[in-house]
């Protein structure tokens, strides 16, 4: 009986952690600030083709990270617009870019050749780049300064054209 009662325990609970988190999605992506005083962690990772990028290279742009995988619904859907989003503010100096979290090659390739990408796509293959960044939930997209900093962190799935994240990557070229 009581090994029951825990399992009946235990699914009640997982329900509870489904609504919580349906709910989160529902309510649209959340914009969360960098711990004020917390240092940008140091990036380096491999493209497709296994050329290291590294985020000190790109000082000067504003840099918009995108943790993602091919198994996560929110964020296949999200990929087009953060496509659209890129082509939009090349110009003004935003690099985006798809990390993608511990898949192999192999499933990559597979979700690329069916989807293609235009944006780059890094590898974080241990999950050692989405544990710096702190991106636990998928999509999470990291903004990142023109001097290297972080700002913050888009948690859940977003539109990039539509209010309110329009504004809050508008804001981030509007003189100082």
């Amino acid at each position: 009986m009581t090994a029951f009662i825990r399992r009946r325990e235990l699914v009640a609970a997982s329900g509870l952690a489904w609504l919580a988190a349906s709910a989160r999605a529902q309510s649209g992506p959340q914009r969360k600030p960098w711990p004020k005083g917390r240092a940008t962690p140091d990036l380096a990772l491999p493209d497709e083709s296994g050329r290291a990028w590294r985020l000190s290279d790109a000082r000067g742009r504003v840099v918009l990270l995108n943790f993602w995988a091919s198994w996560c619904e929110p964020c296949r859907a999200e990929l087009p617009s953060l496509e659209l989003l890129a082509a939009r503010h090349e110009a003004r100096g935003l690099q985006v870019l798809a990390v993608n979290y511990r898949e192999t090659d192999a499933a990559l390739r597979r979700y690329t050749e069916a989807q293609p990408l235009s944006l780059p796509i890094l590898r974080d293959v241990d999950g050692g780049a989405a544990r710096s960044f702190e991106a636990r939930i998928f999509p999470t997209s990291v903004l990142i300064d023109r001097q290297g900093r972080v700002l913050f962190s888009v948690v859940g799935e977003a539109d990039w054209n539509a209010e309110p994240v329009r504004g809050w990557i508008d804001a981030l070229f509007r003189p100082a």
